[in-house]
This record gives structure tokens, sequence and C-alpha cells, in this order.
């Protein structure tokens, strides 16, 4: 086998290699993006159906007035949803219960689950 046989086989490898190392960063976007739906649905599901109403109408910065309009609700019932929802996360405000969910979505995968109260050893 020559010289330019052998550097054709070298590019041949090369090109494999890179053509699996961008399925492999495919696959591993596609998981990251499936982890933070799952965070999502985790962190929501501490909440009653009207209170994630609620708490999604909170995140895109809604008012307690807004929400009674939208929802069809009375100021009080938003008002005592609100509170329900704040007590649940152990937070003084709803921009504090919003930040929280933030911080989880921002938050490394691999970082949420070391944390959890879960013993994984990896």
């Amino acid at each position: 086998m020559n010289q330019k046989e052998k550097l054709l086989i070298g590019i041949e490898h090369i090109l494999d290699v890179a053509s699996d190392l961008t399925q492999e960063m495919d696959r591993l976007e596609r998981v990251e993006e499936e982890c933070k739906f799952l965070k999502e649905q985790l962190f929501l599901s501490q909440f009653t159906q009207p209170e994630r109403k609620i708490f999604e109408l909170a995140i895109d910065e809604h008012s307690v007035t807004e929400m009674s309009e939208i929802l069809f609700k009375e100021r009080g019932t938003i008002k005592k949803q609100r509170r329900s929802i704040m007590q649940k996360l152990h937070v003084s405000s709803m921009e504090e219960a919003v930040q929280k969910y933030k911080e989880i979505q921002e938050e490394d995968t691999f970082e949420l689950i070391k944390s959890t109260q879960f013993n994984l050893a990896f």
C-alpha cells in the first residue's frame, strides 16, 4: 500500500469519526431537550391544574387582574392560588417562584441529578 492509499484511508477514517460525532451531538441535543421538558413537568406536577394555569401566566408576567380576566376567575381566587403556589415553593413572592422555575430550567441536568435526594453513583 503506497503513501497516497494510506492517506486516503486515514481521511476516510477521520470522516467516519466526524460523522459519528455529529450524530452523537444530535442525539445529546435531543436528550437535553427531553430533560428540559421533564424538569418542567416535574416542577409543575406539584401544583393543581388551576395553580398550573396561574403559574404559566405568572411566567409570562401577567398581573392578578390580567389572570382574572384571562381565566374568568375572581381576583380573590387568583390571589389564593398564587399564595398556595408560593407556599409550595417556600418563597415570598411570585417573582421568586418564577425565578426558582427559571433557575431549575437553566441548571445543568447532570448537576441537578447529583443534587436530588436520590443517591445515584456516577
